[in-house]
């Protein structure tokens, strides 16, 4: 087996010219965690040690790692169109990928734009209801409301609207013209629920009191995760974003359902939208769209906010924003694959169906060491830990370590185990993500 050591031996001095993402380097380049390869559920070290992947990548490879349909189609539109300008031309595989989201978008919505990852996606959707209010006339329609431990990407819009504080501390609110909405864990109401919470739907009415407080005519939209992320896996609570959908609609502000990571099956459905019964004016995708195997985003719009664009002289560009590789056509041709495969394989329904196998897995590590709370919906789940005193975030960094060493990836975000399998895991792989979170959380101190 080739491994990463014989492509490239890397000593000690080549770490430091790559500056890593979200990564404590100085930790990292002492001790380096290389992937070498991947295949299913598996990724393998550069020293050929076999790791289970129970996050899915990075929440994005929710067709398993390596599947052959789709490195086909990847290998194949490499030899036939490498790349085709998305500004004024384009290619036909941008429009078939177009459809085939919108096949299985929301009712309603109807047009998909592209862009190249989740954090352009909310950048995107911010531009485009900034821009649908003033053509319509309510240009002062420029305050965004989102909610604390939100995390909508990098860009300086999805910092200002997102609610994680180290995220935000470094940059401050760069729009400006932005609130948040309270979070909705609260562990003394809702701790080990199992789903939806039942404590919290009356958090959405918080949305009244900004509407008072900046008068509707100044609010452009509401962005949310329908389940946060990347705080830990915060579900909302029942008949909380159906809350938020009626409030929105009263007042005429837009609903931005940011489904970067819950979009193509996280939770037995296409998308989030479609298993809470509740349609935004907009959706943020990327990360599954391709499996992650090409950088992917876009954004799904209304036709009503779409048509509103589709006026003057119809040589003009009605809409000045875009990215050079929007609709790239190895994406397209991975997309195009990978939402085939999800329907040939059934993969939204094996979601669901594994959902409950999982949950009760997951619950079973109630009394565990540490364990504080355990939340879960779909295929998505948290283990939350007791930190550390005085070390914030240190305990589930080391269970991270330590389950890497067992052969488990799992991902950590402050002192929370954060798990998201592909959707082709099997009960056995469940068995022995859990078991090793469990020998683990004994050995921390």
């Amino acid at each position: 087996m080739t491994t990463l050591s014989d492509q490239l031996h890397l000593h000690p001095e080549q770490l430091s010219a790559y500056w890593m993402p979200f990564t404590a380097n100085r930790q990292f380049k002492q001790a380096p965690r290389l992937l070498a390869r991947a295949d299913g559920m598996w990724y393998w070290t550069d020293d050929g040690r076999q790791v289970l992947d129970g996050f899915a990548g990075m929440w994005c490879c929710n067709a398993g790692h390596n599947r052959k349909p789709i490195v086909e189609a990847i290998q194949k539109q490499a030899g036939i169109l490498d790349f085709a300008p998305p500004f004024q031309m384009a290619h036909p595989l941008a429009f078939d990928l177009a459809n085939r989201i919108k096949a299985i978008a929301p009712e309603g919505l109807d047009h998909v734009f592209f862009c190249n990852s989740g954090s352009e996606a909310v950048d995107t959707a911010l531009k485009i209801a900034l821009a649908w209010h003033r053509i319509r006339g309510e240009g002062t329609r420029t305050r965004f409301i989102g909610r604390e431990r939100g995390y909508h990407g990098v860009g300086f819009g999805g910092i200002s609207v997102g609610g994680m504080v180290a995220n935000r501390k470094m940059f401050g609110n760069m729009l400006g013209n932005v609130d948040h909405l309270p979070h909705t864990l609260n562990l003394s109401q809702n701790a080990f629920s199992r789903g939806e919470p039942k404590w919290g739907d009356h958090l959405a009415d918080e949305l009244e009191r900004l509407v008072t407080l900046h008068d509707a005519s100044n609010i452009a939209a509401v962005i949310v995760e329908p389940v946060a992320g990347s705080t830990g896996v915060l579900p909302p609570p029942q008949n909380y974003l159906k809350r938020l959908r009626d409030i929105t609609r009263k007042h005429g502000i837009l609903l931005v359902f940011d489904e970067v990571i819950t979009g193509f099956g996280r939770l037995g459905q296409a998308f989030a939208a479609q298993h809470f019964g509740v349609t935004p004016d907009m959706i943020t995708f990327a990360k599954g769209v391709t499996s992650g195997t090409v950088p992917m985003g876009g954004v799904i719009a209304s036709s009503e906010i779409h048509d509103a664009f589709m006026v003057g002289p119809p040589h003009m560009v009605e809409f000045f924003h875009g990215y050079t590789y929007s609709a790239h056509p190895l994406a397209c041709a991975s997309g195009i694959a990978t939402l085939q495969l999800y329907e040939d394989d059934g993969l939204f329904g094996r979601a669901r169906e594994m959902s409950s196998y999982f949950e009760d897995a997951l619950h079973s590590l109630r009394d565990a060491k540490h364990v504080i709370d355990v939340r879960n919906l779909g295929l998505m789940g948290a283990v939350e830990l007791a930190p550390r005193e005085g070390m914030p975030t240190a305990r589930a960094f080391d269970a991270f370590l330590k389950a890497f060493d067992k052969g488990v990836l799992i991902r950590t975000t402050g002192d929370i185990i954060a798990l998201s399998p592909a959707l082709i895991v099997e009960k056995e792989h469940i068995d022995r993500i859990v078991t090793t979170i469990r020998d683990v959380l004994a050995t921390v101190e």
